[in-house]
């Protein structure tokens, strides 16, 4: 991502509003159309705001404990209506229940804990994670 880890400060994601189009440039140039968003922990900061303002263009949406969650209010949660799976590892105490207590408002909306398996639960369990992931693709239309 940009301005993270190695790469480069990019004043384009600077803002909120910036990463939203960030994304939605990418997703754009990638010729996506309605893909199915999976977000963990630092891609919150761009999938969160991208979900709020253009949710209707995602099929789906899978937040792995992603940051960011308090950063936005129950009433904005409550007006997506992107099928959700909010999965998260059960030894993750800190950002996994933080993020569930903010996107159980969303409405559409399922969790699936990954059983001894950390903050990186896609690391820890992948075929645990992958079960899960894989049963919420299957029923979305």
């Amino acid at each position: 991502m940009p301005g993270y880890g190695d790469s480069p400060p990019a004043e384009m994601v600077a803002t909120v509003q910036g990463r939203v189009a960030f994304l939605d440039h990418v997703l754009q140039e990638l010729g996506m159309r309605r893909p199915v968003l999976i977000s963990p922990s630092m891609s919150g900061r761009f999938a969160l705001p991208f979900l709020l303002a253009r949710g209707d263009r995602l099929a789906g949406f899978v937040p792995v404990a992603p940051v960011g969650t308090k950063d936005y209010t129950a009433e904005q949660y409550q007006r997506v209506q992107t099928p959700t799976l909010i999965l998260y590892g059960d030894r993750d105490t800190s950002l996994g229940p933080q993020a569930l207590q903010s996107l159980r408002h969303l409405p559409d909306h399922r969790v699936a804990v990954v059983p001894s398996a950390g903050h990186a639960c896609y690391l820890d369990k992948p075929e645990d994670f992958h079960r899960a992931l894989l049963g919420f693709l299957r029923q979305l239309k």
